[in-house]
Order: structure tokens, then sequence, then C-alpha cells
């Protein structure tokens, strides 16, 4: 039986943060840099089971014309039920409500992810500025 799974729009305790990039095998910054790298974010979201954080996404930017979608992680044991696309829906639910008309959106891809932003709207960028961006993020419409 599969444990209920609760979203929240909050930023993670900073050592759940660093045991979840463990987990998939990122390089961890110190405490008190992944404390400040936390803090200075626009927007977290978080998915837990119980009390365990098993995915996680955040944006960074200055909240109207550049934003930078940083740190989508999903937990390996949880990869492949759909927890990565729940977290970029709120990411991009987020940035469309704040940001201004022209605005742009970056990351950077993890290995083999690619095909995965794609499907959000994202395009590689050339060889010799790589990266994945999407621009313009939406048009508003007439109120």
């Amino acid at each position: 039986m599969e444990t209920a799974i609760r979203i929240i729009e909050q930023k993670p305790l900073v050592a759940e943060f660093l045991a979840l990039r463990s987990a998939v095998q990122w390089r961890n910054p110190t405490i008190d840099t992944a404390a400040a790298a936390l803090d200075g974010s626009l927007y977290c979201v978080c998915m837990r089971t119980q009390d365990k954080l098993v995915a996680f996404g955040r944006v960074i930017g200055d909240g109207s014309f550049n934003f930078y979608i940083q740190d989508l992680i999903v937990d390996p044991g949880h990869q492949g039920k759909g927890f990565g696309k729940t977290i970029m829906r709120h990411l991009m639910r987020y940035i469309e409500a704040t940001g201004g008309e022209d605005a742009v959106i970056g990351l950077m891809a993890a290995d083999g992810a690619v095909g995965f932003y794609e499907q959000f709207g994202f395009t590689s960028r050339p060889e010799n500025a790589p990266g994945m961006q999407r621009s313009p993020v939406f048009r508003r419409k007439a109120e």
C-alpha cells in the first residue's frame, strides 16, 4: 500500500535538502551555503511521504523577468511515479502567476533529463551556450 503523498509549498530543512541531493549523487555545498541558497529562493515546493522529503524543486531569480528552475530532485526510490512532473507543474504555475509578460526561464538539465523538460516547452541551447530555456513564459490575456 502506497503511503499518502503531501505537496507542501515551503522550503525543506537544510539537512533533508542535503540528504535528497546526496540520494541522487549530487555534490553538496556546505550547510551554511545550502541554508543561504534555500533562503534566497523565490518559491519552493516539497513532496513528502509521512515526514520524509521525497521530491523537491525551487525557483530562483529576480521575480519578474528572469527565473531559473533549480534543484528539481526526486528520491531514486520514488522516480517514475510522476513526482517530477508534479513538482514541475507547481514551479511553472508560480512563474506564470508572478512573471512579467516577457519573462524567461532557464535551467540546467541533469544528464538524460532533456526530454523531461522538453514536455514543458523548454528547448536546448547551442553547444557553445549550454542549458535550456523557455521564452517567453506566456502572454497575459487582456483583462
